[in-house]
């Protein structure tokens, strides 16, 4: 394989010039840059990319994880980290946990051993203690509140935004509300659920635990959810859904039900997906193409707040 020091030779200059025009660094004369552009050219020379980041002290790659691949929520995340990455000529490593501890542990051993300069974790089910001992060998961004933590973090504060679409529909005269969730042990989950519980007791109503429903997470989950709450004897009026494409599910399979959304059953949904504007699905925004610019410089120290909320907002629409 041919190296500088062959260059230089067949250029006929010093293996330092050869350097400064494979690195656009320094002056070179017109006369020696064209002498090496053709040695390499006769050569076919190709930059070793592994030396160039050996001695950069950076591999220019980050580590990101998301549960699943397909899912427009993590999908809209990874944009907006992507695009970020683009104009600043990181690369990507996708590692698709599946919410299995030991993928997410593969990716942490990966910043251990440098073969990524940070990790983003966008949906977490390592314990934080596990977190705690990987910090020391690069940056762990996160999407979740971690103030109080060493690791920086882009977060949605979801018990406030629960908190808004409880309060709406009851404004909305609603007092039988239920809750769909994709999973129910994750902290943002857990925050959803705090909130729900402590609204609930506010209001003077009691906490019925079948009108929490899990593993909602795509489309067709909506079928399951009407099919359920069709067994009901009392079921809820409205529907917290906490994605966008189980909302659409809802609202397109109740279409072969006898449930009229919003007279027997209001949905808010979150994320403001395309198929929410579409659908006219109600629905709490959440910014995540912003929320994955920010993570991005965070985790490549270009971001000088260590944790950042981002506010969310409600988007009436026809579903309730």
């Amino acid at each position: 394989m041919t190296n500088i020091r062959d260059i230089a030779k067949l250029a006929g200059v010093s293996k330092s010039t050869v350097s400064r025009v494979i690195n656009n660094q320094g002056y070179v004369s017109e006369e020696k840059k064209e002498a090496v552009q053709q040695a390499i050219k006769i050569s076919n020379y190709q930059k070793n990319m592994n030396a160039v980041r050996l001695s950069a002290g950076k591999t220019f790659l980050i580590g990101v994880v998301i549960p699943f691949s397909d899912h427009p929520y993590f999908a809209q995340l990874l944009k907006g980290i992507s695009n970020e990455a683009l104009t600043k000529s990181y690369h990507l490593i996708l590692i698709q946990s599946d919410y299995k501890e030991s993928r997410e542990i593969e990716a942490l051993d990966m910043l251990k051993h440098k073969l990524i300069d940070a990790l983003i974790i966008c949906s977490r089910i390592c314990d934080w203690s596990i977190i705690e001992e990987y910090e020391q060998y690069g940056s762990i961004v996160l999407c979740e509140d971690t103030r109080g933590k060493k690791s920086a973090s882009t977060f949605i504060d979801h018990y406030k935004s629960f908190i808004t679409a409880l309060e709406y529909l009851y404004q909305k005269g609603h007092k039988k509300i239920g809750y769909c969730i994709g999973r129910i042990s994750g902290q943002n989950s857990l925050r959803r659920e705090s909130a729900y519980k402590n609204f609930m007791k506010k209001v003077n109503e009691p906490f019925r635990s079948h009108y929490i429903f899990e593993q909602c997470l795509y489309f067709e989950d909506g079928e399951e959810v009407l099919r359920q709450i069709r067994e009901m004897k009392d079921p809820p009026t409205a529907l917290l859904v906490t994605s966008d494409q189980v909302a659409a599910g809802i609202l397109t399979c109740n279409q072969n039900e006898k449930i009229a959304i919003p007279a027997d059953l209001a949905i808010v949904g979150f994320d403001n997906q395309p198929i929410a504007e579409i659908m006219n699905i109600t629905t709490i925004e959440l910014p995540l193409i912003e929320i994955g610019r920010k993570l991005f410089l965070q985790a490549v120290g270009e971001e000088s707040v260590s944790h950042e909320e981002i506010a969310v907002r409600l988007i009436e629409r026809k579903t309730v």
